[in-house]
């Protein structure tokens, strides 16, 4: 698939940002941290942890194709496993940019841009950019994520 990303295409999704408290921001980026990390280590319990039951995820390429909604741990673990089963490279989350905004007692929104590499053979590359906006809701002792909308600038390559 070919998509051409136009320029601030992904603007429509990404809300105004606003400053959180520094300890409030540093919670919900570990939240961050530790779902590309449970991604790049294909740890689908450690995945699972840092999601709500009900979470939701949609996914859209340069907003010419859309995956999704995939609605429920349960079924985003299993699509995040099917995806994985087919992996023969070691790739890397790379989230950078992070904001976090709009915090509330229980709720939190977040942004960040995507650096997705590969490295297969040892050779590295690029594999795909994009963002992710995320809505991510306070448990008993953490945030975890309730919504994820990932935007790519590009088809996986």
């Amino acid at each position: 698939m070919t998509t051409t990303a136009r320029p601030g295409w992904g603007r429509s999704h990404l809300p105004a940002i606003t400053a959180p408290d520094p300890l409030e921001q540093a919670a919900v980026q570990q939240t961050l941290n530790r779902y590309a990390f449970a991604l790049d280590q294909h740890d689908l319990a450690a995945l699972g942890d840092v999601l709500t039951a009900d979470v939701t995820w949609q996914f859209t390429v340069a907003d010419a194709v859309v995956l999704g909604p995939v609605t429920g741990r349960r079924a985003v673990l299993d699509f995040v496993g099917q995806s994985m089963s087919t992996q023969t490279d070691q790739r890397r989350h790379h989230l950078t940019n992070v904001t976090v905004h709009d915090v509330q007692h229980d709720t939190a929104q977040a942004q960040a841009y995507l650096l997705m590499t590969s490295n297969a053979d040892g050779n590295p590359r690029t594999v795909a950019t994009g963002f992710y906006s995320f809505g991510l809701q306070r448990t008993e002792d953490r945030w975890c994520i309730t919504t994820l909308l990932l935007g790519m600038d590009n088809a996986e390559a």
